[in-house]
């Protein structure tokens, strides 16, 4: 099959799961939802088409949380194999932010700024479709893998390269949201994570004595920085002080998290000790993930430990957060699960369910049964986005030029000008 006659293939099948999410009973209403949810400019034209297509790639839906494309495979049984192995390529895309090495006759020569890799890609569009699109610009994209072979999905932003700063930007708030997306593709990557996950691993365990200790927010910054110290510098400040306990252990909802786009990365790397309230934080190693700091941790684990649960304040919601947030891999719950008998009583009890704990990882921590995810904290440091971002939570036109082509280590002097080491300055909360 040569390559136009894989694009039209790689089309018709997109047109059919088009139509299957519309005319099916079970699933048109919540498309017809979602585009109600997006207005009226999503409901015709090629905005319909964009969201179409958004909703096949990223909506999971029913209490499986099951993926459009696994969906159309379990509904149609009859299909031909080559149908079947683009429905699964699918699955696999990869949605990323990209610069613009080279424009082609047919596609593009892409730089993958999140996996650091390069990929010549064969776009399913002609190629007038991109005019005014060229080198140096950084684009929103999704591709897919077939035989060796890497075609453009989708387009669904554009930067110029004037806009470099906000591309790198929304590359880390992608990390951020999904780490995996800083290896996927690169196992050269994924192996030095993996390798960096187990050496911190043993000197967590050296220095704690244990996988997890549980603080307030207003010391968590601190006690992560005092460790940061010894596990790079082999430094054992006092850190007893900094473990202390809230005044109660409750849930509630933090009025920091509810993060913009626009202020998504001065939230997300801004420490917890400037939040106004307080709570729990459990600084967590899973020595296969990473490091985690976990709002809430000891509340959830508190919610087992007591003799009535329900004077727990939100401890319904709290168990549902654990499960529904997608930052929490199934490591996690499955470690509590393990410490507590009275686990799946309670959390079948608030679900209204009767699961097993698989039953209960495959409904809410399926993308982390399928996939190995390490935490962001652990990524990022191995990422050279991230490294091209720093700087950018200072005011840009007073900052002092930075060589946006180096990694940066901890120990080396922060790019953003201030004269100190990057992990006493902006890395100091990571």
């Amino acid at each position: 099959m040569n390559i136009q006659e894989r694009t039209d293939e790689i089309n018709r099948v997109i047109r059919n799961i088009a139509e299957f999410i519309q005319v099916h009973k079970d699933i048109k209403d919540d498309f017809n939802e979602y585009i109600r949810t997006l207005g009226r400019e999503a409901q015709s034209g090629v905005s319909f088409q964009a969201a179409c297509f958004s909703y096949i790639l990223e909506r999971n839906i029913g209490e499986d949380f099951k993926s459009i494309p696994e969906l159309y495979l379990e509904n149609n049984k009859g299909l031909d194999k080559e149908t079947k192995k683009i429905v699964e390529a699918m699955q696999d895309s990869i949605s990323s932010v990209f610069e613009i090495k080279r424009v082609t006759r047919s596609g593009f020569d892409f730089l993958n700024i999140i996996n650091e890799r390069r990929y010549m890609v064969t776009s399913l569009m002609k190629m007038t479709a991109f005019r005014g699109i060229g080198a140096g610009s950084f684009i929103i994209a999704r591709i897919l893998t077939l035989d060796g072979d890497v075609y453009l999905l989708e387009i669904s932003g554009v930067l110029p390269a004037s806009r470099k700063n906000d591309a790198y930007r929304f590359a880390v708030a992608k990390i951020i949201q999904n780490p995996e997306l800083v290896y996927l593709d690169n196992p050269e990557m994924q192996k030095e994570i993996e390798q960096d996950v187990e050496n911190i691993y043993h000197k967590f365990v050296e220095f704690f004595g244990k996988t997890e200790i549980i603080t307030t927010n207003k010391n968590a910054d601190e006690l992560i920085g005092i460790f940061n110290d010894y596990a790079e510098e082999g430094v054992k400040n006092s850190y007893e002080e900094f473990v202390t306990e809230p005044a109660e252990y409750k849930f509630f909802n933090v009025q920091e998290f509810n993060n913009s786009y626009d202020n998504f990365l001065e939230n997300s790397l801004g420490g917890f000790s400037s939040h106004q309230e307080e709570y729990d934080v459990g600084i967590v190693y899973d020595r296969e993930l990473g490091l985690y700091a976990i709002p809430f941790y000891g509340t959830f684990n508190k919610i087992f430990e007591v003799k009535d649960y329900t004077k727990i304040l939100n401890y319904d919601e709290c168990i549902k957060y654990f499960l529904r947030n997608d930052k929490y891999p199934a490591n996690l719950i499955r470690t509590v699960a393990q410490k507590y008998k009275n686990f799946m009583p309670i959390v079948n009890s608030v679900l209204g369910k009767n699961y097993t704990l698989d039953e209960l990882l495959r409904t809410y921590k399926r993308r982390y049964l399928n996939n190995k995810i390490m935490s962001s904290t652990t990524v990022l440091y191995r990422s050279s986005a991230f490294s091209n971002t720093l700087g950018l939570i200072e005011d840009i036109e007073n900052a002092p030029e930075v060589d946006l082509t180096q990694k940066v280590g901890r120990n080396d002097p922060c790019p953003c000008g201030s004269g100190k080491k990057f992990k006493k300055c902006c890395g100091a909360n990571l």
